[in-house]
């Protein structure tokens, strides 16, 4: 491997190879994301709710948000309580 300032650097080699490995995964992503429309759904729906309320505790809120999409009555209450 070759050092510069104690750094390792890939070779042209292993740079390409890289290359390939990030297009592959971002092909594959993406392709997983138009197949399944209820992912972008699902993270629009806990955007719009943050943003509107704007917890102190994302972590806490993103939680309890997804938790709440198993329960269907807990994902209901949620969407009526934010339009009141």
């Amino acid at each position: 491997m070759d050092l510069v300032d104690g750094k390792g650097v890939l070779s042209a080699e292993q740079q390409e190879k890289l290359r390939q490995l990030k297009m592959k995964i971002r092909t594959n992503n993406e392709n997983y994301l138009r197949t399944h429309p209820e992912v972008k759904e699902m993270l629009d729906e806990f955007l719009r709710k943050l943003l509107l309320q704007k917890p102190a505790d994302v972590f806490q809120f993103a939680a309890d948000h997804f938790t709440n999409l198993n329960n269907p009555t807990g994902a209901l209450m949620g969407r009526l309580s934010d339009s009141e």
